[in-house]
Protein backbone atom coordinates (compact mmCIF):
# COMPACT_ATOMS: atom_id res chain seq x y z
CA UNK A 1 0.00 0.00 0.00
CA UNK A 2 1.29 3.56 -0.55
CA UNK A 3 1.96 6.23 1.73
CA UNK A 4 -0.72 8.13 0.84
CA UNK A 5 -3.16 5.52 1.44
CA UNK A 6 -1.85 4.74 4.68
CA UNK A 7 -2.29 8.09 5.82
CA UNK A 8 -5.67 8.34 4.49
CA UNK A 9 -7.09 5.12 5.28
CA UNK A 10 -9.55 5.18 8.47
CA UNK A 11 -11.12 1.52 8.14
CA UNK A 12 -11.04 -0.58 10.82
CA UNK A 13 -13.11 -3.46 12.24
CA UNK A 14 -15.79 -1.55 13.17
CA UNK A 15 -16.60 -0.29 9.70
CA UNK A 16 -15.46 3.29 10.27
CA UNK A 17 -15.57 5.61 6.49
CA UNK A 18 -12.65 5.25 4.36
CA UNK A 19 -12.16 8.66 4.22
CA UNK A 20 -13.10 11.51 6.15
CA UNK A 21 -16.72 12.88 5.22
CA UNK A 22 -15.91 16.16 5.35
CA UNK A 23 -13.56 15.66 2.58
CA UNK A 24 -15.97 13.52 0.91
CA UNK A 25 -18.57 16.25 0.58
CA UNK A 26 -16.35 18.82 -0.62
CA UNK A 27 -14.93 16.05 -3.49
CA UNK A 28 -18.57 15.38 -4.55
CA UNK A 29 -19.06 18.97 -4.51
CA UNK A 30 -16.73 19.61 -6.68
CA UNK A 31 -17.46 16.64 -8.87
CA UNK A 32 -20.91 17.65 -9.54
CA UNK A 33 -19.74 21.35 -10.08
CA UNK A 34 -17.57 20.10 -12.87
CA UNK A 35 -19.71 17.49 -14.65
CA UNK A 36 -20.39 18.48 -18.00
CA UNK A 37 -21.11 17.04 -21.05
CA UNK A 38 -23.28 14.44 -20.54
CA UNK A 39 -22.03 11.22 -19.00
CA UNK A 40 -19.13 10.79 -20.91
CA UNK A 41 -17.53 14.25 -19.44
CA UNK A 42 -19.25 13.31 -15.87
CA UNK A 43 -17.62 9.77 -15.80
CA UNK A 44 -14.25 11.00 -17.03
CA UNK A 45 -14.38 14.28 -14.37
CA UNK A 46 -14.99 11.43 -11.54
CA UNK A 47 -12.37 9.41 -12.99
CA UNK A 48 -9.99 12.30 -12.82
CA UNK A 49 -10.59 13.09 -9.09
CA UNK A 50 -11.65 9.90 -7.76
CA UNK A 51 -8.62 7.63 -9.32
CA UNK A 52 -5.88 9.41 -10.45
CA UNK A 53 -6.15 12.22 -8.16
CA UNK A 54 -7.51 11.76 -4.74
CA UNK A 55 -6.48 7.53 -5.53
CA UNK A 56 -9.43 6.57 -3.39
CA UNK A 57 -10.40 3.59 -5.97
CA UNK A 58 -8.33 1.60 -8.11
CA UNK A 59 -8.99 1.66 -12.06
CA UNK A 60 -10.29 -2.19 -12.13
CA UNK A 61 -12.63 -1.30 -9.23
CA UNK A 62 -13.88 1.45 -10.82
CA UNK A 63 -14.45 -0.18 -14.09
CA UNK A 64 -16.13 -3.03 -12.32
CA UNK A 65 -18.43 -0.26 -10.75
CA UNK A 66 -19.05 1.24 -13.87
CA UNK A 67 -19.83 -2.03 -15.95
CA UNK A 68 -22.25 -2.70 -13.00
CA UNK A 69 -23.90 0.91 -13.53
CA UNK A 70 -24.29 0.53 -17.05
CA UNK A 71 -26.23 -2.42 -16.37
CA UNK A 72 -28.44 -0.90 -14.34
CA UNK A 73 -31.73 1.41 -16.08
CA UNK A 74 -31.79 5.21 -15.59
CA UNK A 75 -28.29 7.45 -15.32
CA UNK A 76 -25.26 5.74 -15.05
CA UNK A 77 -22.83 8.33 -14.20
CA UNK A 78 -25.21 9.36 -11.31
CA UNK A 79 -25.22 5.57 -9.99
CA UNK A 80 -21.30 5.66 -10.48
CA UNK A 81 -20.72 8.26 -7.83
CA UNK A 82 -23.43 6.59 -5.80
CA UNK A 83 -21.79 3.37 -5.87
CA UNK A 84 -18.31 5.12 -4.60
CA UNK A 85 -19.26 7.64 -2.09
CA UNK A 86 -21.15 4.07 -0.92
CA UNK A 87 -17.91 2.09 -0.80
CA UNK A 88 -16.02 4.66 0.92
CA UNK A 89 -18.65 6.35 3.39
CA UNK A 90 -21.46 3.69 3.88
CA UNK A 91 -24.91 4.47 3.17
CA UNK A 92 -25.07 8.16 4.31
CA UNK A 93 -21.80 8.61 1.76
CA UNK A 94 -23.95 7.52 -1.55
CA UNK A 95 -26.33 9.45 -0.12
CA UNK A 96 -24.84 12.42 0.17
CA UNK A 97 -22.65 11.89 -3.62
CA UNK A 98 -26.11 11.09 -5.38
CA UNK A 99 -27.47 14.20 -4.07
CA UNK A 100 -24.92 16.69 -4.90
CA UNK A 101 -24.60 15.32 -8.50
CA UNK A 102 -27.96 16.11 -9.20
CA UNK A 103 -28.79 19.34 -7.09
CA UNK A 104 -26.50 21.81 -9.27
CA UNK A 105 -28.07 20.75 -12.39
CA UNK A 106 -31.46 20.62 -11.03
CA UNK A 107 -31.74 24.18 -9.85
CA UNK A 108 -29.88 25.39 -13.15
CA UNK A 109 -32.01 24.05 -15.30
CA UNK A 110 -35.33 25.09 -13.44
CA UNK A 111 -33.72 28.53 -13.66
CA UNK A 112 -33.61 27.86 -17.49
CA UNK A 113 -36.96 26.65 -17.40
CA UNK A 114 -38.34 29.97 -16.22
CA UNK A 115 -36.15 31.92 -18.56
CA UNK A 116 -37.52 29.43 -21.71
CA UNK A 117 -41.21 29.93 -20.92
CA UNK A 118 -41.02 33.57 -20.07
CA UNK A 119 -38.73 34.60 -22.86
CA UNK A 120 -38.51 31.94 -25.49
CA UNK A 121 -40.06 33.83 -28.45
CA UNK A 122 -37.44 36.46 -28.02
CA UNK A 123 -34.97 36.33 -31.15
CA UNK A 124 -32.04 36.25 -29.03
CA UNK A 125 -33.38 33.25 -26.96
CA UNK A 126 -34.05 31.48 -30.03
CA UNK A 127 -30.75 32.09 -31.46
CA UNK A 128 -29.68 30.33 -28.29
CA UNK A 129 -31.01 27.48 -28.47
CA UNK A 130 -30.80 26.90 -31.86
CA UNK A 131 -26.73 27.41 -30.95
CA UNK A 132 -26.99 25.25 -28.22
CA UNK A 133 -28.96 22.21 -30.74
CA UNK A 134 -25.53 22.46 -33.03
CA UNK A 135 -23.11 22.14 -30.46
CA UNK A 136 -25.00 19.53 -28.58
CA UNK A 137 -24.66 17.22 -31.95
CA UNK A 138 -20.59 17.45 -31.56
CA UNK A 139 -21.13 16.59 -28.37
CA UNK A 140 -22.98 13.10 -28.70
CA UNK A 141 -20.52 12.54 -31.55
CA UNK A 142 -17.36 13.24 -29.04
CA UNK A 143 -19.64 10.69 -26.26
CA UNK A 144 -19.39 8.01 -29.26
CA UNK A 145 -15.60 8.13 -29.45
CA UNK A 146 -14.83 9.15 -25.86
CA UNK A 147 -17.15 5.92 -24.58
CA UNK A 148 -16.02 3.97 -27.49
CA UNK A 149 -12.32 4.15 -26.74
CA UNK A 150 -12.97 2.68 -23.28
CA UNK A 151 -15.10 0.27 -23.81
CA UNK A 152 -14.32 -0.90 -27.44
CA UNK A 153 -10.80 -2.44 -25.88
CA UNK A 154 -10.53 -5.41 -29.30
CA UNK A 155 -12.30 -6.28 -32.66
CA UNK A 156 -14.68 -8.18 -30.91
CA UNK A 157 -16.23 -5.23 -29.10
CA UNK A 158 -15.91 -3.52 -32.07
CA UNK A 159 -17.79 -6.56 -33.96
CA UNK A 160 -20.60 -6.40 -31.02
CA UNK A 161 -20.82 -2.07 -31.05
CA UNK A 162 -21.94 -2.63 -34.80
CA UNK A 163 -24.26 -4.94 -34.02
CA UNK A 164 -26.07 -3.08 -31.68
CA UNK A 165 -25.89 -0.58 -33.75
CA UNK A 166 -27.54 -2.64 -36.80
CA UNK A 167 -30.31 -3.88 -34.67
CA UNK A 168 -30.99 -0.83 -33.31
CA UNK A 169 -30.63 1.83 -36.36
CA UNK A 170 -32.06 -0.25 -39.03
CA UNK A 171 -34.35 -3.68 -37.36
CA UNK A 172 -35.79 -1.10 -34.69
CA UNK A 173 -34.80 -3.58 -31.88
CA UNK A 174 -35.45 -2.83 -28.57
CA UNK A 175 -33.32 -1.31 -26.43
CA UNK A 176 -33.52 -3.81 -23.41
CA UNK A 177 -33.80 -7.11 -26.11
CA UNK A 178 -30.14 -5.83 -27.25
CA UNK A 179 -28.73 -5.68 -23.57
CA UNK A 180 -30.05 -9.20 -23.35
CA UNK A 181 -28.35 -10.43 -26.15
CA UNK A 182 -25.01 -8.46 -25.48
CA UNK A 183 -25.06 -10.01 -21.55
CA UNK A 184 -25.60 -13.46 -23.14
CA UNK A 185 -22.46 -13.61 -25.28
CA UNK A 186 -20.28 -11.56 -22.88
CA UNK A 187 -21.09 -14.04 -20.32
CA UNK A 188 -20.43 -17.32 -22.44
CA UNK A 189 -17.07 -15.66 -24.00
CA UNK A 190 -16.14 -15.01 -20.16
CA UNK A 191 -17.44 -17.92 -19.16
CA UNK A 192 -15.36 -19.82 -21.84
CA UNK A 193 -12.18 -17.39 -20.47
CA UNK A 194 -12.06 -15.85 -24.07
CA UNK A 195 -9.32 -13.21 -23.43
CA UNK A 196 -11.55 -10.84 -25.68
CA UNK A 197 -14.38 -11.22 -23.20
CA UNK A 198 -11.88 -10.28 -20.58
CA UNK A 199 -13.13 -7.70 -18.07
CA UNK A 200 -10.58 -4.70 -16.42
CA UNK A 201 -8.55 -4.67 -19.92
CA UNK A 202 -9.73 -2.20 -21.46
CA UNK A 203 -6.44 0.06 -21.49
CA UNK A 204 -4.99 0.21 -24.90
CA UNK A 205 -1.43 0.96 -25.78
CA UNK A 206 0.07 3.92 -24.58
CA UNK A 207 -2.53 4.74 -22.09
CA UNK A 208 0.01 4.97 -19.36
CA UNK A 209 0.42 3.47 -15.96
CA UNK A 210 -2.71 2.58 -14.47
CA UNK A 211 -3.87 2.84 -10.27
CA UNK A 212 -3.77 -0.74 -9.49
CA UNK A 213 -6.45 -1.45 -6.64
CA UNK A 214 -4.12 -2.60 -4.22
CA UNK A 215 -2.41 0.82 -4.09
CA UNK A 216 -5.24 2.87 -3.96
CA UNK A 217 -6.93 4.31 -0.41
CA UNK A 218 -9.75 1.91 -0.85
CA UNK A 219 -7.50 -1.09 -1.15
CA UNK A 220 -8.40 -4.61 -3.25
CA UNK A 221 -10.54 -6.24 -0.02
CA UNK A 222 -14.39 -5.60 0.13
CA UNK A 223 -14.56 -3.22 3.35
CA UNK A 224 -17.04 -4.74 6.16
CA UNK A 225 -20.17 -2.53 5.61
CA UNK A 226 -19.75 -3.50 1.59
CA UNK A 227 -20.44 -7.14 2.33
CA UNK A 228 -23.52 -8.89 1.07
CA UNK A 229 -26.78 -8.74 4.24
CA UNK A 230 -29.23 -9.68 2.55
CA UNK A 231 -31.52 -7.94 5.72
CA UNK A 232 -29.84 -4.91 5.08
CA UNK A 233 -30.20 -4.58 1.43
CA UNK A 234 -34.10 -5.78 1.67
CA UNK A 235 -34.57 -3.17 4.65
CA UNK A 236 -33.34 0.03 2.53
CA UNK A 237 -34.66 -1.43 -1.17
CA UNK A 238 -38.19 -1.45 0.81
CA UNK A 239 -37.51 2.34 2.17
CA UNK A 240 -36.39 3.64 -0.77
CA UNK A 241 -39.06 1.98 -3.29
CA UNK A 242 -41.99 3.61 -0.71
CA UNK A 243 -40.50 6.95 -1.10
CA UNK A 244 -40.89 6.66 -4.58
CA UNK A 245 -44.00 4.53 -5.15
CA UNK A 246 -46.15 6.08 -2.76
CA UNK A 247 -46.31 9.33 -3.51
CA UNK A 248 -47.03 8.26 -7.11
CA UNK A 249 -49.73 6.09 -6.14
CA UNK A 250 -51.06 9.22 -3.66
CA UNK A 251 -51.52 11.49 -6.69
CA UNK A 252 -53.06 9.15 -8.61
CA UNK A 253 -55.53 7.83 -5.70
CA UNK A 254 -56.46 11.67 -4.74
CA UNK A 255 -56.12 13.25 -8.75
CA UNK A 256 -57.22 10.47 -11.19
CA UNK A 257 -55.20 8.87 -14.00
CA UNK A 258 -56.02 11.54 -16.40
CA UNK A 259 -54.44 14.42 -13.99
CA UNK A 260 -51.21 15.58 -15.50
CA UNK A 261 -48.90 15.22 -12.49
CA UNK A 262 -50.15 11.32 -12.11
CA UNK A 263 -49.67 10.68 -15.91
CA UNK A 264 -46.16 12.76 -15.05
CA UNK A 265 -45.29 10.36 -12.07
CA UNK A 266 -46.12 7.52 -13.70
CA UNK A 267 -44.63 7.66 -16.78
CA UNK A 268 -41.17 8.76 -15.32
CA UNK A 269 -41.65 5.68 -13.06
CA UNK A 270 -42.20 3.48 -15.81
CA UNK A 271 -38.98 5.35 -17.66
CA UNK A 272 -37.25 4.41 -14.30
CA UNK A 273 -37.49 0.83 -14.72
CA UNK A 274 -37.26 0.04 -18.60
CA UNK A 275 -34.90 2.71 -20.39
CA UNK A 276 -31.24 1.34 -20.22
CA UNK A 277 -27.92 3.19 -21.17
CA UNK A 278 -28.52 6.41 -19.77
CA UNK A 279 -29.39 9.76 -21.20
CA UNK A 280 -27.96 9.62 -24.93
CA UNK A 281 -29.95 6.05 -25.12
CA UNK A 282 -33.51 6.52 -23.84
CA UNK A 283 -33.13 10.26 -25.08
CA UNK A 284 -35.76 9.09 -28.18
CA UNK A 285 -37.40 6.75 -26.75
CA UNK A 286 -38.40 10.05 -23.90
CA UNK A 287 -39.21 12.40 -26.88
CA UNK A 288 -41.56 10.34 -28.68
CA UNK A 289 -43.65 9.40 -25.98
CA UNK A 290 -43.33 13.52 -24.58
CA UNK A 291 -43.91 14.78 -28.03
CA UNK A 292 -46.61 11.68 -29.85
CA UNK A 293 -48.24 10.21 -27.07
CA UNK A 294 -48.78 12.84 -24.25
CA UNK A 295 -48.31 16.41 -26.41
CA UNK A 296 -46.29 17.72 -23.75
CA UNK A 297 -43.37 19.17 -25.89
CA UNK A 298 -43.59 20.33 -29.56
CA UNK A 299 -41.82 19.20 -32.00
CA UNK A 300 -37.72 20.41 -31.45
CA UNK A 301 -38.12 21.03 -27.66
CA UNK A 302 -37.14 17.99 -26.67
CA UNK A 303 -33.42 19.09 -28.16
CA UNK A 304 -33.53 22.54 -26.71
CA UNK A 305 -34.33 20.56 -23.22
CA UNK A 306 -31.16 18.43 -24.30
CA UNK A 307 -29.38 21.69 -24.69
CA UNK A 308 -29.96 23.14 -21.12
CA UNK A 309 -28.92 20.06 -19.92
CA UNK A 310 -25.74 19.77 -21.89
CA UNK A 311 -24.82 23.75 -20.70
CA UNK A 312 -25.45 22.78 -16.73
CA UNK A 313 -24.00 20.39 -14.60
CA UNK A 314 -25.44 17.01 -13.71
CA UNK A 315 -26.72 14.23 -15.52
CA UNK A 316 -27.77 14.47 -18.85
CA UNK A 317 -30.87 12.89 -18.21
CA UNK A 318 -32.01 15.93 -16.23
CA UNK A 319 -33.76 17.04 -19.52
CA UNK A 320 -36.52 15.11 -18.37
CA UNK A 321 -37.18 17.77 -15.57
CA UNK A 322 -37.75 20.34 -18.75
CA UNK A 323 -40.38 17.92 -19.81
CA UNK A 324 -42.36 17.67 -16.64
CA UNK A 325 -41.72 21.30 -16.16
CA UNK A 326 -43.54 21.85 -19.78
CA UNK A 327 -45.92 19.70 -19.47
CA UNK A 328 -47.62 20.58 -15.75
CA UNK A 329 -47.13 24.49 -17.52
CA UNK A 330 -49.36 23.64 -20.56
CA UNK A 331 -51.74 22.08 -17.82
CA UNK A 332 -51.62 23.77 -14.80
CA UNK A 333 -55.06 22.65 -13.08
CA UNK A 334 -56.08 25.36 -10.54
CA UNK A 335 -52.36 26.16 -9.97
CA UNK A 336 -50.88 29.16 -11.20
CA UNK A 337 -48.66 27.95 -14.57
CA UNK A 338 -45.05 28.30 -12.95
CA UNK A 339 -46.43 26.80 -9.99
CA UNK A 340 -47.55 23.49 -11.22
CA UNK A 341 -44.21 23.83 -13.89
CA UNK A 342 -42.13 24.21 -10.71
CA UNK A 343 -44.01 20.93 -8.74
CA UNK A 344 -43.98 19.29 -12.02
CA UNK A 345 -39.67 19.36 -12.37
CA UNK A 346 -39.86 18.55 -8.42
CA UNK A 347 -42.01 15.16 -9.13
CA UNK A 348 -40.42 14.22 -12.39
CA UNK A 349 -36.55 14.57 -10.68
CA UNK A 350 -37.28 12.83 -7.61
CA UNK A 351 -39.20 9.73 -10.06
CA UNK A 352 -36.47 9.79 -12.04
CA UNK A 353 -33.22 10.05 -9.69
CA UNK A 354 -35.11 8.10 -6.41
CA UNK A 355 -34.51 4.83 -8.20
CA UNK A 356 -30.70 4.85 -8.73
CA UNK A 357 -30.18 4.84 -5.03
CA UNK A 358 -32.54 1.75 -4.72
CA UNK A 359 -30.58 -0.25 -7.50
CA UNK A 360 -27.13 0.70 -6.24
CA UNK A 361 -27.73 0.19 -2.55
CA UNK A 362 -29.89 -3.05 -2.70
CA UNK A 363 -27.35 -4.35 -5.84
CA UNK A 364 -23.87 -3.20 -5.17
CA UNK A 365 -22.94 -5.45 -2.53
CA UNK A 366 -23.58 -8.56 -4.23
CA UNK A 367 -21.74 -7.10 -7.13
CA UNK A 368 -18.88 -6.58 -4.91
CA UNK A 369 -18.42 -10.02 -3.82
CA UNK A 370 -18.48 -11.19 -7.56
CA UNK A 371 -15.86 -8.68 -8.52
CA UNK A 372 -13.33 -11.48 -9.46
CA UNK A 373 -16.14 -13.53 -11.57
CA UNK A 374 -15.34 -13.65 -14.83
CA UNK A 375 -18.32 -14.79 -16.39
CA UNK A 376 -20.30 -11.74 -14.98
CA UNK A 377 -16.88 -9.31 -16.07
CA UNK A 378 -17.55 -10.70 -20.07
CA UNK A 379 -21.20 -9.95 -19.72
CA UNK A 380 -20.45 -6.63 -18.31
CA UNK A 381 -17.88 -5.87 -21.37
CA UNK A 382 -19.97 -6.96 -24.03
CA UNK A 383 -22.79 -4.91 -22.69
CA UNK A 384 -20.86 -1.88 -22.45
CA UNK A 385 -19.31 -2.30 -25.97
CA UNK A 386 -23.71 -2.60 -27.19
CA UNK A 387 -24.09 0.83 -25.52
CA UNK A 388 -21.71 2.42 -27.81
CA UNK A 389 -23.64 1.16 -30.98
CA UNK A 390 -26.48 2.81 -29.28
CA UNK A 391 -25.16 6.04 -28.52
CA UNK A 392 -23.90 6.35 -32.39
CA UNK A 393 -27.71 5.57 -33.21
CA UNK A 394 -28.58 8.32 -31.21
CA UNK A 395 -26.01 10.67 -33.25
CA UNK A 396 -27.16 10.17 -36.14
CA UNK A 397 -30.56 10.40 -35.39
CA UNK A 398 -29.66 14.03 -33.44
CA UNK A 399 -27.77 14.72 -36.57
CA UNK A 400 -30.34 14.15 -39.13
CA UNK A 401 -32.81 16.13 -36.91
CA UNK A 402 -30.77 19.31 -36.60
CA UNK A 403 -28.89 19.50 -39.73
CA UNK A 404 -32.09 19.14 -41.56
CA UNK A 405 -35.74 20.56 -42.41
CA UNK A 406 -36.82 17.28 -43.50
CA UNK A 407 -36.49 13.18 -42.24
CA UNK A 408 -38.56 10.56 -44.00
CA UNK A 409 -38.68 6.54 -43.58
CA UNK A 410 -38.09 4.38 -46.49
CA UNK A 411 -38.32 0.63 -46.14
CA UNK A 412 -35.45 -1.70 -48.14
CA UNK A 413 -36.63 -5.04 -47.44
CA UNK A 414 -36.71 -5.59 -43.76
CA UNK A 415 -34.82 -2.83 -43.07
CA UNK A 416 -36.36 0.09 -42.34
CA UNK A 417 -34.13 3.22 -42.68
CA UNK A 418 -34.38 6.85 -41.40
CA UNK A 419 -33.52 9.04 -44.86
CA UNK A 420 -33.29 13.11 -44.64
CA UNK A 421 -34.91 15.19 -47.38
CA UNK A 422 -31.40 16.34 -48.99
CA UNK A 423 -33.16 19.92 -50.39
CA UNK A 424 -34.08 20.70 -46.91
CA UNK A 425 -30.57 20.68 -45.58
CA UNK A 426 -30.48 23.79 -43.06
CA UNK A 427 -26.74 25.24 -43.84
CA UNK A 428 -26.77 27.57 -40.89
CA UNK A 429 -26.74 24.09 -38.76
CA UNK A 430 -23.85 22.42 -40.71
CA UNK A 431 -21.92 25.13 -40.60
CA UNK A 432 -22.26 25.84 -36.70
CA UNK A 433 -22.23 22.05 -36.26
CA UNK A 434 -18.77 21.60 -38.11
CA UNK A 435 -17.83 24.59 -35.97
CA UNK A 436 -18.44 23.32 -32.94
CA UNK A 437 -16.75 19.79 -34.05
CA UNK A 438 -13.70 21.72 -34.60
CA UNK A 439 -13.54 23.47 -31.37
CA UNK A 440 -13.65 20.09 -29.66
CA UNK A 441 -11.80 17.29 -31.68
CA UNK A 442 -9.02 20.17 -32.74
CA UNK A 443 -9.16 22.67 -30.66
CA UNK A 444 -9.75 20.69 -27.69
CA UNK A 445 -11.80 23.35 -26.31
CA UNK A 446 -14.02 22.22 -23.40
CA UNK A 447 -17.53 21.34 -23.55
CA UNK A 448 -19.16 24.51 -21.78
CA UNK A 449 -16.52 26.54 -24.03
CA UNK A 450 -18.06 25.25 -27.29
CA UNK A 451 -21.67 25.27 -25.81
CA UNK A 452 -21.18 29.18 -24.36
CA UNK A 453 -19.38 30.10 -28.49
CA UNK A 454 -21.92 28.11 -30.07
CA UNK A 455 -24.66 29.79 -28.39
CA UNK A 456 -23.38 33.18 -28.84
CA UNK A 457 -23.13 32.77 -32.62
CA UNK A 458 -26.75 31.18 -32.88
CA UNK A 459 -27.83 34.50 -31.14
CA UNK A 460 -25.82 36.19 -33.61
CA UNK A 461 -27.22 34.73 -37.01
CA UNK A 462 -30.30 35.28 -35.75
CA UNK A 463 -30.08 38.55 -34.79
CA UNK A 464 -29.09 39.18 -38.32
CA UNK A 465 -31.32 36.97 -40.29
Amino acid sequence: MTDLAKTSVRLDATGEDIVPLSEAVKVWARVAALSFGGPAGQIAVMHHIVVDEKRWVGEHRFLHALNYCMLLPGPEAHQLAIYIGWLLNKTRGGMIAGLLFVLPGFLAILALSYIYVIFGDVTAIEGMFFGLKCAVLAVVVQAVFRIGGRALKNNVMVAMAAAAFVAIFFLQVPFPLIIVAAGLVGYVGGRAGLPAFKAGGGHKSGSGKILEDRDSVLGEDIPPHARPNLAWSLKTAGALAALWLIPVAALILVFGWDNVFSKIGLFFSQMAVVTFGGAYAVLAYVAQAAVENYGWLRPGEMLDGLGMAETTPGPLIMVTQFVGFLAAYRDPGALSALTAATLGAILTTWVTFLPSFLWIFAGAPFIEKMRGNVALGGAMSAITAAVVGVILNLAVWFGLHVLFAEVTSVAVGPLTLDVPVFRSLLLPSLVLTLLAAFAIFRLRLSVIAVLAMSAALGICWRLMA
